[in-house]
């Protein structure tokens, strides 16, 4: 039996992609969908390992895959130690951090454990590829202004770098010899520096700064948010969730769909249109700071993420910003294409594995 495939794990929230390749083709697909009944008996999110488990070996017995058919298994990474970016062996380390939840606890958690079971059943590596964690902040990026907070990476590692080492081979380079400024457009909204194969800068996508976005407040005046605050009206809980989930697009709009809120504007909505102009700007401002990082020297700009989709977004950000350097869409994300590119860079050769340590 030919030894050539690579099996790709993405656990999510409420699901478990999987993905087989041979090298970069797709020969299958699922996405195995937990209903709220199923995960119920699994009060952390590790406690649902075995169940997992199970449901992607029976998946790939009934697209008639064997585990002798891999050469190497990838998972998501998850919320482990703070790291550089790049492909990481599955090792007992990394499995103790992934069980604890040593940075939190999240689905992506399991993709590091699920991937190092099959791999050790088909006698092949297991890898994750740039998780969550990924930090390669310069020092002087982590300044804020106050030496009580500093400034982290939080930024969508796994998609912002698979997009970089395809723009990179495009222009008949590597990703180590270019300059991009990669901008994620999705329910949060990255836009980070990478500068010769390190992403030196990054607005926090999650929770800091930054454009607002469809569910996200992005900057906000600090005065501002110390009179809601103390307002009295929200508990710490709730001011979280009005920032980060009640945010952006779906406090202006009451939606935080990109193509129910074009729809509007096609349709004449010119509060829709000002909204999503006013998300558009902020990209472009975080643009040109970011340029500013890398001293302009920039091979390109490029859009990724599902709001690359929308012309309308894509188009006026290229106004804004195409006299910085070329611009060039990657739409969607696709993450498990992203973790079986990052496998076979190591399995071809073309980069080093990592170690956890």
């Amino acid at each position: 039996m030919e030894k050539n495939l690579i099996l790709a794990i993405n656990p999510g929230s409420t699901s478990t992609k999987i993905g087989i390749f041979r090298e970069r083709t797709l020969l299958a697909e699922e996405t195995l969908r937990h209903t709220a009944e199923q995960l119920q008996p699994y009060p952390l999110i590790i406690d649902q390992y075995e169940f997992r488990y199970q449901a992607v070996k029976v998946c790939l017995a009934q697209h008639g895959f064997d585990l002798q058919q891999f050469v190497a298994i990838v998972g998501r990474g998850g919320m482990m130690k703070p790291i550089a970016g790049g492909t990481y062996l599955v090792n007992e380390v990394m499995k103790e951090d992934l069980r604890i939840g040593y940075a939190g606890q999240h689905a992506s958690n399991l993709g590091g454990l699920l991937a190092d079971t099959f791999a050790a059943e088909a006698g092949v590596p297991a890898y994750i590829v740039d998780p969550v964690v990924v930090d390669e902040l310069q020092p002087i990026a982590r300044y804020t202004g106050m030496p009580e907070l500093t400034r982290r990476s939080v930024f969508h590692a796994l998609n912002q770098k698979a997009v970089a080492y395809r723009a990179a081979k495009s222009l008949g380079k590597a990703y180590t010899e270019t300059n991009f400024i990669v901008v994620h457009l999705g329910g949060g909204i990255s836009v980070t520096a990478h500068a010769h194969g390190k992403a030196i800068d990054t607005n926090n996508a999650l929770d800091g700064d930054g454009p607002f976005s469809p569910e996200r407040a992005g900057s906000l005046p600090v005065e501002g948010v110390i009179r809601l605050a103390y307002s009295g009206k929200y508990t710490e809980a709730q001011l979280r969730k009005h920032f980060v989930g009640q945010g952006g697009l779906i406090a202006y709009l009451g939606s935080n769909d990109g193509r129910e809120i074009m729809a509007r504007i096609n349709a004449g909505d010119a509060k829709a249109k000002e909204v999503f102009e006013a998300m558009a700007y902020q990209i472009a401002k975080e643009i040109g700071a970011a340029a500013v990082v890398l001293d302009g020297k920039i091979d390109a700009i490029l859009l990724t993420g599902g709001l690359a989709y929308s012309k309308i977004l894509t188009d006026y950000i290229q106004n804004k910003v195409r006299f910085l350097a070329p611009v060039k869409i990657y739409p969607g994300e696709d993450e498990l294409l992203a973790l079986a590119e990052g496998a076979l860079r190591v399995l071809q050769g073309q980069d080093e594995v990592k170690i956890y340590v």
